[in-house]
This record gives C-alpha cells, sequence and structure tokens, in this order.
C-alpha cells in the first residue's frame, strides 16, 4: 500500500513537471502579447496592465486575419482531400493482400521518411513549369503528397481491424465494394478520422517551410509568414509577432478540444491493431 502510494506521489510530481514545461512557452507568449514594446520587464512577469495595441498592429499591419483567412482555406481543403484519398484508398489495401499492395504500403512508409526540404528544388521547380506557384491549388497539392502517407498508414491499420464478416454481410445484402465502404465501413473510422484531421492539420495549419517558397505573393500569405513578416535583419516587433501568433494558435485549439476524445482511441487503434 505504501509503495503504491510513492508511485502515485511520483506519478503527481511528473506530471506536474510535464504540465510546466508545456506550458510555460504559452503563458510567455500571453505575457508578451500583452507588453507594450516598451516593457523591458522580464518576459516570465505577467503586465499588470492589458495592451490591446499589439493586436492592432497584428491585425492592420501583420494582416493576421487575412493570412488566417488564407491558411483556412487551405487547411480545410487539404485535409478534406487527405482524409477521403486515405480513407479509400486504405480499404483495397487492407482487405486484398496482395505483392503489389504489399508494395505499396511499404512505399508509402518510405514516403514519410523522405524529408520534404531535400527535395524543394525539383518541387519548386516542377511547380514553376506547371504553374502552381502563387496559388492554393499548388501549395494544397505539396501538403497532400506528404501528409497523405500518414493517413494511409493510419487508416490502413484501422481498417485491418474491422472484421470482415461486415463486408461479406454487405456483399449478402447486394452492396458492391464502393456501397460496402460508404455503409459500413466508413461510419467505423470516425477515431482514425479525427487523428488524422488533427495531425494533418496542425501539420498544414503550421507550414513554413513550403509556404515560404510557394507563396510568394503577399496576398496568399499563411499565418506562419504573417508572423515572420515581423522580424527582419534591422527590426523585429516582438509583442506584435507574439499578438500575432496567440490569434493563429486559438483556431487549431479549438478544432483539437472539440476532437479530443476521439483522438486519443483513434492513434491507439490504428497504431496497434
Amino acid at each position: 500500500m505504501k509503495i503504491r502510494k510513492i508511485d502515485w506521489m511520483w506519478q503527481g510530481i511528473l506530471a506536474i513537471i510535464l504540465i510546466l514545461i508545456f506550458a510555460s512557452p504559452i503563458y510567455v507568449l500571453v505575457g508578451v502579447a500583452l507588453k507594450s514594446p516598451s516593457d523591458m520587464s522580464s518576459m516570465w512577469v505577467l503586465p499588470s496592465y492589458i495592451n490591446i495595441e499589439n493586436f492592432t498592429v497584428a491585425i492592420n499591419e501583420g494582416k493576421i486575419l487575412l493570412s488566417m483567412i488564407n491558411s483556412l482555406i487551405i487547411t480545410f481543403v487539404t485535409v478534406i482531400l487527405i482524409v477521403f484519398a486515405g480513407a479509400f484508398a486504405s480499404y483495397p489495401l487492407a482487405r486484398i493482400n496482395t505483392h503489389l499492395n504489399k508494395f505499396v504500403k511499404a512505399f508509402t512508409l518510405g514516403i514519410m521518411i523522405v524529408p520534404p526540404l531535400s527535395i524543394l528544388v525539383p518541387l519548386y521547380a516542377t511547380l514553376v513549369n506547371i504553374g502552381g506557384v502563387d496559388s492554393y491549388w499548388g501549395i494544397v497539392l505539396t501538403l497532400l503528397t506528404f501528409e497523405l502517407p500518414l493517413s494511409i498508414y493510419l487508416y490502413t491499420n484501422f481498417v485491418s481491424s474491422i472484421p470482415k464478416a461486415l463486408d461479406e454481410a454487405g456483399s449478402i445484402d447486394g452492396c458492391g465494394p464502393i456501397r460496402t465502404f460508404f455503409s459500413i465501413i466508413l461510419p467505423q473510422l470516425k477515431p482514425v478520422t479525427a487523428s488524422v484531421i488533427i495531425l494533418a492539420g496542425v501539420h498544414c495549419w503550421n507550414d513554413y517551410q513550403f509556404s515560404l517558397y510557394i507563396l510568394q505573393n503577399p496576398e496568399y500569405k499563411t499565418v506562419t509568414l504573417a508572423i515572420s513578416s515581423f522580424f527582419s535583419q534591422t527590426t523585429s516587433n516582438l509583442n506584435a509577432a507574439a499578438a500575432s501568433a496567440l490569434l493563429a494558435i486559438l483556431p487549431i485549439t479549438l478544432v483539437f478540444l472539440f476532437l479530443q476524445k476521439y483522438f486519443i482511441k483513434g492513434m491507439v487503434d490504428s497504431a496497434i491493431k
């Protein structure tokens, strides 16, 4: 009994340490965003006043609201395509055990370990040739290419855990493969779909490396580019950048809070089963 009590104590201490580690950046971000640029106090000290001028600068000069709309469009379209293509591709990969499907699954895993920046030069040259630079569809196609393998991997493992008897029951009732997928399999993919939406959505929303090179027109600037615009070689506005970052994390945080009850279950089921 005493040993169990000690274990619970150490678990509580570890939990508190982890909370402090992950919460401290948000704490500093809020403090810097609310401070005046002339306030030279420590970042760890919250101001005794609230300065909304930083948010005004972020909205008017940094165009953070326009950038959030651009990021929202790019993220929404990309995530929809990732979910649909990943779920639809996973069904035959999980159900048909052929050498070709085994190769496709291995190839998908191989793509996941390729560093994206290692192929940036040929990727950019290709987008220039097909007119994909400074366009929504160019960045969507790029993000879809690098995020789709993880979606296929998670969906394939999850579909493999669904009994094939359900497919056979659908076949007896006259359902073809496509109708079986949409009527029987797809409704059971809610947990893993929530995981895919969160993982892919966060990656697309926070993308900087591809957006920096592909979206050079200020009209297509995303939130990460808007935040980085407050830093230059000569001057920087840390307070306005913090205010922009605080506004930028709100949408993706709300999505996570809405889908969090499905997230852990989807990750565990798709990775273990």
